[in-house]
């Protein structure tokens, strides 16, 4: 049995009333709040000359939590030191046990790697001592950026701008994103046609269907219309045959379950969460949630992990849930491995539900809603990966004329498989959708009822979504599961890249100046191959395989000499950054207004200042066409004359025209989104706020037109009668629902109130 006074120590406070409940009374928990000491950020804080010494000092506004921790732990028997299973949480551990004075034979370090029950017993009974490989993987890590940061963000400051910054991983991640930016300027639309025949057997009305031009033997590409009419001429005599049916089965196998990566691409495409906000739920999923009739509950396993391995408890938990809930043909012969990618570390397992028994919407009531989007996502992408294949009957007809091959396909559903409960998202636009086909014979003639073409463009390369950037950062080896998320958060904090309509990453002049400079001077920071090598160097570093402070001065040694260079070579230089220039006209002076950053972010205002001074809030553009009248279609902001807040609306680019003739008057509350309407071909739109929400059609002649009341969300009052469209929001409407137990808070609330008890505690 445990002793009265041992202490374990975790970093949050949640996660310590989680596992305080899974352990009794028999052990004080308590929360550090995260980090306890670090390198201060008025200096350096690093002794290159002595050999790379950090200076760590106590976290500012910590003294209360060190303090009631030094107490605790100076009163206990044992210490128990539980902080996350990574590089960061075995640092933090170790600065724990030298803040807090913890002796060598006082010290336990546990992991858990779930926050369950048995987990955490499991991890008390089998205790080990702090890794000091991964401790010194950390500390390197912290050093190498803290040196980059300080040594190179003075250079930017002189040379460019004050309050920029440079960094190892935000300095590559914004150069994929200029390099996008770069290839989309320069890229030459190549013209191309297709040809699409309308056919159907010589018994009119029966069996029509469309074919599209293949080729001969192999597949021809028509590059002018020249090309497109003469094939068009030569059918137009031939017959029509079928030259080749083809039916096939095809098996689609499940996705693997989810890494940080794979979570964070998946969630922006489907749940619109950023990578940062992601993460941040997760992290409340991890350390618990209060389940009714349950207390506090670990919902899923560690969230920061490259690995795609699954413990064989949980794979055979998943197999008995899934031939009891769906029936033995859903559930595959032998349970599915998935292999790790060879650069990744295998010390977590992948993310997945604690216990798959859990369904998401059994507990959904006790969940805040990204809570249980995220859960389910979550809880979803396991399940699948253990299920049998989706199998698909698929039909690919040839049709032949004059040499020439037209082809037309369809695959239709003939078991679900694993799609009954997930299917993955995709960043590129889904593949058009196709027509059943007819029960044709090889040999059977056709007729034809009509031949169209139609003239294409290739299309550049789409810029980088936050969800495509981490897939490249992760491709080239960039960064670990734990930088993806703050990494995008400091290229768009600093203004080195912005969102353009709702996910495109565009950079931003300043983006491209500093990324020149970078490319410049620095060329091993921005280097692919080479960030790529340090975080294998970092790994060898946490294998015991190679020195931290030989890493750092190894590093440091090219880094000082090209940081010199720099210097002497920009040395009177300051760089300019061009103005970012707008489409909006000022209507004082007539000027094309440019866009400015302020204390309180992007704004657009009048390069003829002093002389005007015109500014104005930034307009976005969206994506999408006007419906009334084909122009941009804008997103702006106002303030609420009533209350003074700020508000979003989208209107066309038109709408503010004070010229009665050219103004239009189309304004919406609704987000545009980039996809028609396959019916009429219009702009669709989405509501606004938080998660995935359906896109609908506003076109009232449309036969897919949604009516306002179908396209959920909640409805603004419409303008009074001889106005336009409402300058400003109405109040939203009383929610008329049971107000929800007092339990049920929105995680910002469940945070804020727990570190108000955590403050009380100390």
């Amino acid at each position: 049995m445990a002793n009265k006074t041992d202490l374990v120590i975790v970093e949050s406070p949640s996660k310590a009333k989680t596992i305080g409940k899974y352990l009794g009374p028999g052990y004080e928990v308590k929360a550090s709040m995260g980090h306890v000491r670090d390198l201060p950020k008025s200096k350096l804080s690093v002794d290159i000359e002595g050999g790379f010494v950090p200076d760590y000092q106590p976290i500012k506004g910590k003294e209360d939590v060190i303090s009631d921790l030094k107490k605790a732990a100076k009163r206990s028997d044992k210490v128990y030191l539980a902080t996350d299973p990574d590089r960061e949480g075995e640092a933090i551990s170790w600065h724990l046990k030298e803040l807090l004075n913890i002796p060598d034979d006082k010290t336990y370090r546990v992991t858990f790697n779930e926050i369950t029950k048995n987990v955490v017993k499991q991890s008390i009974a089998a205790p080990r001592a702090i890794d000091q490989n991964l401790v010194d993987a950390q500390q390197a890590r912290r050093i190498l950026d803290r040196i980059v940061g300080y040594q190179l963000s003075p250079l930017l400051w002189k040379k460019i701008r004050r309050g920029l910054s440079a960094g190892r991983v935000q300095s590559v991640a914004t150069r994929l994103v200029v390099e996008r930016e770069l290839e989309i300027r320069a890229f030459v639309p190549q013209e191309y046609w297709s040809i699409e025949a309308g056919l159907e057997r010589v018994a009119p009305n029966l069996g029509f269907f469309k074919a599209q031009f293949h080729g001969r033997d192999k597949k021809m590409e028509l590059h002018s219309e020249a090309e497109a009419q003469a094939v068009i001429d030569a059918v137009s005599q031939g017959d029509w045959s079928v030259a080749r049916v083809k039916r096939q089965e095809k098996n689609r196998q499940p996705a693997p379950p989810f890494t940080t990566s794979t979570l964070q691409q998946e969630a922006s495409r489907k749940l619109n969460m950023s990578p940062a906000r992601t993460m941040a739920v997760a992290q409340q999923l991890y350390e618990g949630i209060d389940i009714a009739g349950q207390g506090a509950v670990g919902l899923i396993t560690y969230m920061r992990t490259d690995s795609l391995r699954l413990s064989d408890e949980a794979v055979a938990a998943a197999r008995s849930f899934i031939s009891q809930r769906y029936g033995g043909g859903y559930c595959p012969a032998q349970p599915r491995r998935f292999k790790t990618k060879g650069n990744a570390q295998d010390a977590h397992e992948a993310i997945r539900p604690s216990d798959v028994t859990l369904v998401p919407e059994d507990i959904k009531k006790d969940l805040t809603a990204e809570q249980f989007k995220l859960y389910r996502l979550i809880w979803s992408r396991f399940l699948a990966c253990q299920m049998a294949n989706a199998v698909y009957d698929s039909l690919s007809i040839d049709v032949q004329n004059s040499g020439y091959i037209f082809r037309a396909s369809h695959s239709s559903l003939k078991f679900s498989g694993f799609t009954a409960v997930y299917e993955e998202g995709k960043d590129e636009e889904e593949e058009e959708k196709t027509s059943p086909l007819p029960d044709l014979k090889e040999g059977e003639p056709l007729t034809h009822s009509g031949l169209k073409k139609d003239q294409h463009f290739t299309q550049p390369p789409a810029r980088y979504s936050e969800a495509s950037l981490i897939r490249a950062l992760e491709e080239q080896g960039i960064g670990r599961p734990s930088t993806y998320a703050p990494t995008i958060s400091t290229i768009l904090n600093r203004e080195y890249v912005v969102k353009e309509g709702g996910k495109a990453l565009r950079p931003t002049p300043l983006g491209e100046v500093v990324t020149g400079l970078m490319k410049e001077k620095f060329q091993d920071i921005v280097d692919y191959d080479f960030t790529a090598q340090m975080e294998q160097r970092l790994d060898k570093v946490e294998e015991g395989a190679t020195d931290w402070k030989a890493l750092l001065a190894d590093f440091y040694k090219d880094f000082d000499a090209e940081l010199k260079r720099a210097e002497q070579d920009l040395d009177g230089e300051r760089i300019r950054v061009p103005a970012e220039v707008s489409e909006e006209i000022c209507p004082q002076c007539g000027k094309n207004l440019v866009i400015k950053s302020g204390r309180f972010g992007r704004f657009l205002a009048c390069p003829g200042w002093p002389e005007c001074d015109f500014t104005m809030p930034l307009v976005v553009e969206m994506p999408g066409k006007c419906p009334l009248c084909g122009g941009r279609l804008l997103k702006r902001t106002g303030k609420s004359k009533k209350t003074g807040k700020q508000y979003t609306f989208y209107c066309c680019e038109r709408h503010t025209n004070k010229e009665e003739t050219n103004r239009c008057e189309f304004m919406t509350w609704d987000v545009p989104v980039k996809d028609n309407c396959p019916v009429c071909g219009q702009t669709m739109f989405k509501k606004a706020g938080r998660g995935a929400k359906k896109p609908f059609c506003i076109n009232e002649k449309c036969s897919n037109f949604t009516p306002e009341e179908k396209r959920g969300g909640w409805q603004r009052k419409p303008a009074a009668e001889g106005e336009p469209a409402p300058a400003e929001p109405a109040e939203k409407p009383k929610k008329t629902a049971a107000k929800k137990p007092a339990a049920k808070k929105t995680a910002a609330k469940k945070t804020t109130a727990k570190k108000t008890a955590a403050k009380k505690e100390a």
